[in-house]
């Protein structure tokens, strides 16, 4: 739910976007790195929460620019301005989307096969490689699999590990595929569908990756349910999506895939216990 917006970040707002309609501002459901001021028809303005967004805040941007010239076949966010520095604080405006996300559950394979399909067969040009990280299973230790295998599991509650050990094995063992654009972080509020069920655009691509697409399948079963993907798309697309999921979920592996180390192993670790108790 949309929140009233902070005087200091209005201000931000009205920087970037003179004339914007702020009497209908308010500020976006609450995000890890930034804040999100929305002008509804005009603009949505990002806008960080601690120094290390802001120095990524660049890079972001230019991960849009790569991703909106890519001919995708729905609207995704274009910067409107420059990044703009506000003391320790940097913003950007993007353009809006209309739409909205649906609720956990819901869904029309109809919708989400095409989508699936049209990130699947996306080219890769120049600009989305030289902005996108490919993550590597192996890579000096801060590989996703040496951290997972090497930190992680050592450290979840015994009764998981051997499990999670297998599932890892599981998913090691898949075919290797050619790597292409993954949104990383589908579902929720980032597939935007209109009044009458169309998808219109498709938002929040700060986790964008250059990797296997059955990951993406997996993030639309997580939140919109195992039926809908099965119905979405093919058996083999369906059971390597179950086998990025199954390990520690597939949404929390954003954080290995960055070759760099954990920022809090620990952490990590009780978000992982919690999913696995949560799924039983």
């Amino acid at each position: 739910m949309p929140h009233p917006v902070p005087a200091d970040l209005l201000e931000i707002a009205e920087t970037l976007v003179p004339g914007a309609p702020l009497r209908s501002a308010s500020l976006a459901a609450q995000g890890n790195m930034h804040h999100v001021v929305l002008l509804p028809g005009v603009a949505a303005v990002r806008i960080t929460k601690r120094p290390s967004a802001a120095a990524e805040l660049p890079r972001r941007v230019e991960i849009l620019r790569a991703v909106a010239a890519a001919g995708l076949p729905f609207a995704v966010p274009e910067p409107l301005t420059p990044v703009t520095t506000f003391g320790e604080q940097a913003a950007v405006a993007i353009s809006w989307i209309d739409g909205e996300g649906l609720p956990e559950g819901v869904g029309d394979p109809a919708a989400f096969g095409p989508l699936l399909a049209a990130l699947r067969e996306t080219e890769i040009s120049p600009e989305l490689e030289a902005v996108l990280h490919r993550p590597r299973k192996h890579a000096d230790g801060l590989g996703w699999a040496d951290i997972l295998s090497d930190e992680v599991i050592p450290r979840l509650s015994p009764k998981w590990q051997d499990g999670v050990r297998r599932h890892l094995d599981t998913l090691l063992a898949l075919d290797e595929v050619p790597a292409r654009l993954v949104h990383g972080d589908l579902g929720g509020n980032n597939v935007h569908f209109d009044a009458d069920g169309k998808l219109t655009g498709v938002v929040d691509w700060d986790l964008a990756t250059l990797a296997d697409p059955a990951i993406d399948a997996a993030l639309v079963a997580t939140w919109h349910g195992w039926d809908l993907l099965r119905a979405a798309t093919d058996d083999e697309t369906c059971r390597r999506a179950r086998a990025w999921n199954d390990p520690v979920g597939v949404e929390h592996l954003h954080a290995v895939f960055t070759g760099k180390p954990l920022l809090s192993v620990d952490g990590f670790v009780q978000a992982i216990d919690a999913w696995l108790t949560a799924r039983g």
